[in-house]
């Protein structure tokens, strides 16, 4: 009777999935400004429990007391307009906050400047132009900023995108070196053709860096390079960069990668369009290991250009498109169906005849997973725009600064994945996924990067109110950073959100995830598989097994099973031993 009853309550909790995990927001921290990009990136200091937040407004980095994560406060603001014309990042490691501040121009070289936890000025270095995300390399030997170098509203000057690395002295940090590597030793004959480049451009001047994830041994660094679709390789060891790696393409046309394209009709319409692409275009990334191995998460935000002599954008209805190629042509630029979707003006000729065979769009309205020599291991397809719809029907694709605009994003980027965390409680492995328009984020299970799970979408957000007002809650998430339980002030794991809009930052507890492993005395000799979405586990060898709480009391004994659930027990820490007594330690969240 009870392996019956325990088999029951096994498949009970995978029917369950996404119901276990449970996301509570806890607190925010307003600004009171909205559509200011008041609150843009946030980095946390677990010594002095505090974030520190950009503020694009005032031009400063906002310190916020997160010692009670539902009662946050603003402590004082760093003031950077003597270091530059505008905050574009953050980073916080072993009590020092590296900001990341353009010049003015935007053209001219930037400066990361550090400072220390209180907000005293530590030291100051020149980097590459627009430095766009600032990060410390997980050893804390470097700090890493990505250089834009977008060029001036007319292209009249566009600087080299670059990736600056700055190698600390602890002992004499003004004595810190700095290298900035640019593109210059690529060339249009060299580079991948699949690159993504304005034609007339160099290579050096065209790729721009925006945003860097580096992995576990302080060794490698992807850097994103959104408007060229492709990411760049950086070997930290020689300090160079060692590649560019053309992304790709994912084919709307196949099953699993429909788009709901359109803002005009009523209805919501996911379907397949032929000849239609997704360049990925990803804005954040975050690297993570699993079984040894590294990965890259990105989010597939999408991004053209823009500027007073050269835009990249044109809808559909606005294009002569090839007459063989799309033989309903006349259908498909109706604004109902794909006349209003924003597509690439200059990608898509194939056979140079002056109108398009195919069609590009910005943005996989997605995440993705690659491996670390920039392979594609997994894309989520429509998964998060479908997820959206069903959980917001009646505000599916709204844009992030007005609370009436039901489809408003259909036609370009839909709900725009921006932010992006990867990280790891126990031997799980999670990403985060931050929505910039419709707002909120959603969570994946990783564990295995070939197949993910989603697992739950929160969204902070009240559409009953106006925006712009003080209830609207959070709006344009730019930025999410994981804060694991031994770090946390309440010692909870915590996700924390900062979003652009609203000018907010707020703070996320999770749990009810299921089991993980604290240490394992079986030595091989058989394996444990703790189920991420449930309070279950499955064993590698059927076998006779006893659980036993912190007590020493049996809570458990069954026979000739490899499937055991805890569905029914409390959460804590228990002992799993076999038939020879060796034991296992879970902990049940």
């Amino acid at each position: 009777m009870r392996i019956i009853t325990l088999l029951f309550c096994f498949m009970l909790s995978l029917l369950m999935g996404a119901q276990n995990i449970t996301v509570s927001h806890l607190g925010t921290y307003a600004t009171g400004s909205f559509d200011e990009g008041a609150s843009e990136i946030v980095a946390y200091d677990p010594t002095t429990q505090r974030l520190f937040s950009t503020n694009a407004e005032d031009n400063s980095v906002d310190i916020i007391d997160f010692s009670d994560p539902t009662n946050m406060s603003l402590l004082q603001q760093i003031d950077l307009s003597s270091y530059g014309d505008g905050v574009n990042s953050v980073a916080v490691k072993d009590g020092l906050v590296a900001v990341a501040v353009q010049a003015n121009p935007k053209t001219d070289s930037g400066h990361v400047v550090l400072f220390n936890t209180n907000g005293v000025f530590q030291a100051q270095f020149t980097v590459g132009a627009l430095p766009d995300m600032v990060t410390f390399s997980p050893n804390g030997a470097m700090i890493l900023s990505a250089n834009e170098g977008e060029p001036n509203a007319d292209y009249s000057v566009d600087p080299n995108g670059s990736v600056s690395i700055i190698s600390l002295d602890q002992a004499n940090l003004a004595a810190s070196t700095v290298i900035t590597l640019d593109f210059s030793s690529f060339t249009t004959t060299t580079i991948d053709p699949n690159v993504r480049l304005k034609v007339g451009a160099t290579v050096a001047a065209d790729l721009e860096p925006e945003y860097i994830a580096v992995n576990a041994s302080s060794t490698q660094a992807f850097v994103t390079l959104q408007e060229n679709n492709a990411l760049a390789s950086v070997d930290l060891v020689t300090k160079s960069i060692v590649d560019v790696i053309a992304l790709g393409y994912k084919d709307h046309g196949q099953v699993g990668n429909k788009l709901d394209a359109s803002d005009r009709s009523s209805n919501v319409d996911f379907q397949n369009f032929a000849n239609l692409y997704g360049m990925y275009m990803p804005d954040a990334i975050a690297a993570i290991d699993i079984q040894g191995a590294t990965y890259y998460v990105t989010a597939n935000e999408g991004d053209g250009r823009e500027y007073d002599t050269y835009e990249d954008e044109i809808r559909v209805k606005d294009l002569l498109l090839d007459s063989i190629v799309f033989q309903n042509a006349a259908y498909l630029q109706v604004d109902t169906v794909l006349g209003r979707l924003t597509v690439s003006a200059v990608d898509g000729d194939t056979d140079n005849d002056g109108d398009m065979d195919e069609l590009y769009v910005f943005g996989g309205r997605s995440f993705s997973i690659w491996n670390n020599q920039g392979l594609l291991v997994y894309d989520s397809g429509d998964q998060i725009e479908q997820q959206v719809n069903a959980d917001f029907p009646l505000y599916f694709n709204a844009t992030n600064d007005d609370n009436d605009s039901f489809k408003n994003r259909s036609d370009n980027k839909g709900p725009e994945p921006e932010a992006v965390c990867a990280f790891t409680i126990g031997n799980i492995h999670f990403a985060a996924i931050g929505l910039e328009r419709i707002g909120g984020f959603m969570l994946y299970d990783i564990t295995n990067p070939n197949a993910p799970i989603f697992l739950n979408y929160t969204n902070n957000r009240n559409f009953m109110v106006d925006a712009d007002s003080s209830a609207a809650g959070d709006l344009g998430p730019e930025d999410i950073k994981f804060i694991p339980a031994s770090n946390s002030p309440n010692g909870q794991n915590l996700l924390v959100v900062s979003n652009e809009i609203s000018g907010t930052v707020s703070a996320f507890a999770l749990s009810g995830y299921g089991i993980t492993i604290e240490e394992n005395e079986w030595n091989g000799a058989n394996t444990i598989y703790p189920n991420p979405t449930t309070d279950s586990i499955k064993l590698s060898k059927k076998g006779d097994y006893t659980l036993f709480d912190v007590t020493g009391r049996c809570v458990l004994s069954i026979k000739n099973a490899n499937q055991i659930s805890l569905k029914h027990l409390p959460a804590g820490t228990y002992f799993l031993k076999d038939a020879a007594g060796h034991s296992q330690k879970l902990i049940k969240h």
